[in-house]
Formats: structure tokens, C-alpha cells, sequence
């Protein structure tokens, strides 16, 4: 008889995006398996283990747990925001797929949670409130030329952009050749959002459009989402602006 397998994720950082499913599946779990920032955000009891590596183990960590749990043990595979979106759980069936039989017995149960782009356009006002999608800018598991056909297609298509893995050390020019194609596409007075940290002590958001739009605004720990040509921005006085896109879409002219 397996264990169980729970795949979680903790929300973008603030405890209350926690789901309370999420926390009923590490009460329940003994092996906790995740990256060091995202582990340290449980409270774990004495008897619960955690196994922490480094955020490119996630296939390693992904086999371990699946043995694990294939052992009789309930395992907690734990990620940030929601673990369906560029996080643990994509890893933890790509390992089933390829993995021994004893594998798919495995009793899998992945738990939703709060992504980035949620949290960030429930602090900003309703950016997403139409059509939109969600890109990764890193290029470790794919090529760039890919992300910049994505980012070109979802463009002209009239999409809301939300950009994951904006910029960082290693790949500190991305973003601002992202914000190129995009002015190839979209209007400059496009609004573009920088979420930082979202719901967190540290959190940042700013707005500004495109055509004044600046990759060193973001980091590791934004979320930027870039409007479609309908999103537009309220000023409130005495408060923040409200970004939002429409519902309807009108039919182009003919």
C-alpha cells in the first residue's frame, strides 16, 4: 500500500494566501520535499521531516518524493504560489511518466493555490478581467527564440500578459528585450504592472506604460503583467490608481 503524495503550494508569501486545503494536506504529511524559501514558510511539528534543495532539483526532488511516498510514507511536495503554474507539479508528473510502474500507483492529490499574477491583480484592481496569459521569460527549459515568437503571437492576438521569472543575475537582459517586441506591437500608453512581493511586508506596486517601461523596475520576486490594448487606468484621488480591462471586447470596425 502507497503513501500519499500532496503537491502544494504556499501562495505568493503572505500566510493568509495559505489555502486551508493546503494546510489540511501538511497536517497530514510526515516528508516535506521543496525549495529552502518555500519549506521555511511551513510551521512543521517535531515529528514532520523537511528535505530542502536547491531551486533546479526540481525532476531530483520530484523522484525522491515519488519513492517516498511509493514506500508507504505520506509525502508534502511543497512549492510557491499555486504548484500548477511553472512550479512542482508539472515535475512530479513529467517523474510518473517516465518513472517505474510502482509510480503510478502512487496516490497523487494536488492542491491548488494562490499564484502571482492572482495576487498581484487582486492588489491593483482587475488587470486579468479579460483574456490573458501567463509567460516565463526564463529560458532554461526552453529556447529564447520560442518566448519571443510567444511573446510577438499573444501580443497581436490582444492578450494581458503576465510575465513570470522576469530577470535575474543570470539573465539580466530579458525583460528589456521582452518590453522591444512588445512596443513592436502594443500602443506605448499601454499600462504595465509591477507586482513585487505581492501581499508581503515588502511588497511594491507600480504602474507606468510601456513605451516608459524599465527592466530594472523588476526582480526575481516580481510579477509583471503588461495590458492589452483595452486595459486601462483609473486615477482615484488620495488613493492608488486602479488598473482593469474590460469584459466586453467590442468588435473591431470593418
Amino acid at each position: 500500500m502507497t503513501g500519499r503524495l500532496f503537491v502544494i503550494g504556499t501562495g505568493p508569501g503572505n500566510p493568509d494566501q495559505m489555502t486551508p486545503e493546503a494546510r489540511h494536506a501538511v497536517a497530514a504529511s510526515t516528508e516535506f520535499f521543496g525549495y529552502f524559501p518555500y519549506i521555511d514558510r511551513l510551521d512543521l511539528r517535531p515529528d514532520q521531516v523537511k528535505v530542502a534543495s536547491d531551486n533546479r532539483e526540481e525532476l531530483n526532488r520530484a523522484e525522491v518524493a515519488l519513492t517516498r511516498a511509493a514506500a508507504g510514507v505520506d509525502v508534502c511536495v511543497v512549492s510557491g504560489g499555486d504548484p500548477g503554474v511553472f512550479a512542482m507539479a508539472a515535475a512530479v508528473c513529467e517523474a510518473i511518466d517516465a518513472g517505474p510502474a510502482e509510480w503510478k500507483t502512487v496516490d497523487l492529490i494536488v492542491v491548488p493555490g494562490v499564484t502571482a499574477m492572482l495576487a498581484v491583480a487582486a492588489r491593483i484592481g482587475a488587470p486579468l478581467g479579460h483574456d490573458f496569459c501567463a509567460i516565463s521569460l526564463s529560458d532554461n527549459l526552453k529556447p529564447w527564440e520560442i518566448i519571443e515568437k510567444r511573446l510577438r503571437m499573444v501580443a497581436e492576438a490582444g492578450l494581458v500578459i503576465a510575465l513570470y521569472n522576469p530577470i535575474s543575475k543570470a539573465r539580466p537582459w530579458q525583460l528589456g528585450r521582452a518590453f522591444e517586441i512588445l512596443r513592436t506591437v502594443l500602443p506605448a500608453e499601454t499600462p504595465v504592472i509591477f507586482g513585487r512581493a505581492a501581499g508581503r511586508p515588502d511588497e511594491r506596486m507600480l504602474v507606468m506604460p510601456l513605451g516608459e517601461a524599465e527592466a530594472e523596475r523588476a526582480d526575481m520576486a516580481t510579477c509583471v503583467v503588461i495590458g492589452s490594448p483595452e486595459t486601462r487606468v483609473i486615477a482615484r484621488p488620495g488613493l492608488p490608481d486602479l488598473v482593469y480591462t474590460p469584459r466586453f471586447l467590442k468588435e473591431p470596425a470593418r
